[in-house]
């Protein structure tokens, strides 16, 4: 775990608290807002998971105590001015009470919106399907082909990973593009599934390939 300041740079607001953004160190996704004070800050450095500030019980409150949906600690990171955190963590299972992946469901867009994708824009499903498969593995719906791949284990990702690979290669042998185009995304798929699994961030696989570039 790592922390990018020390006491002297945090500053607490009038009732001792210091507003904490919890983040999924793998999809990136913002999971919730918490405040912690300097007690639960550092029970969280000493146990490795987040422990929060209670406002409305006023008590001390150690995130997944009694769902078990615990987060593991990655990295604690203040912003400049030292007056709120950004902790990264591992979840294990939803960190919304209402049994949601993030507190922050729903979304707000502008009335009018192009459906143009740009170049900047261009790979945003990649992002969007990693963070919907954090979902899937921390809500487990019922009925969900994600849900049951997570239950089933790495071995039948693995599996499944292989199967479609080798359906890549056929269709790639058989010269047919829109055969390739759906046994591709499948592969993509079963890949991002395998990264989740593994936890290992995409953006670590794309920063990799930028490296051998």
């Amino acid at each position: 775990m790592t922390t990018e300041w020390n006491w002297e740079q945090l500053k607490f607001d009038e009732n001792g608290l210091i507003p904490a953004i919890v983040q999924d160190a793998v999809s990136k996704t913002v999971l919730t807002l918490a405040y912690m004070n300097r007690e639960s800050l550092q029970k969280s450095l000493e146990t490795k998971e987040t422990w929060f500030w209670s406002r409305s019980r006023q008590e001390l409150w150690h995130k997944g105590a009694t769902s078990g949906n615990t987060q593991r600690i990655v990295s604690i990171k203040a912003d400049c001015d030292g007056d709120s955190l950004v902790v990264q963590v591992v979840p294990s299972g939803p960190a919304c009470h209402t049994g949601a992946y993030s507190c922050f469901a729903g979304e707000m867009l502008p009335e009018e919106e192009s459906t143009e994708k740009s170049g900047s824009d261009r790979y945003a499903i990649l992002g969007e399907l990693e963070q919907l498969i954090a979902e899937r593995e921390a809500e487990r719906p019922e009925g969900s082909y994600t849900t049951y791949l997570f239950e089933k284990g790495v071995d039948k990702i693995l599996k499944k990973v292989g199967e479609e690979a080798a359906e890549v290669i056929i269709a790639a042998k058989n010269r047919d593009p829109q055969e390739l185009r759906y046994e591709a995304s499948d592969l993509i798929f079963h890949l991002l599934v395998l990264l989740r699994e593994q936890k290992l961030p995409l953006d670590e696989v794309l920063s990799e390939l930028e490296r051998r570039r």
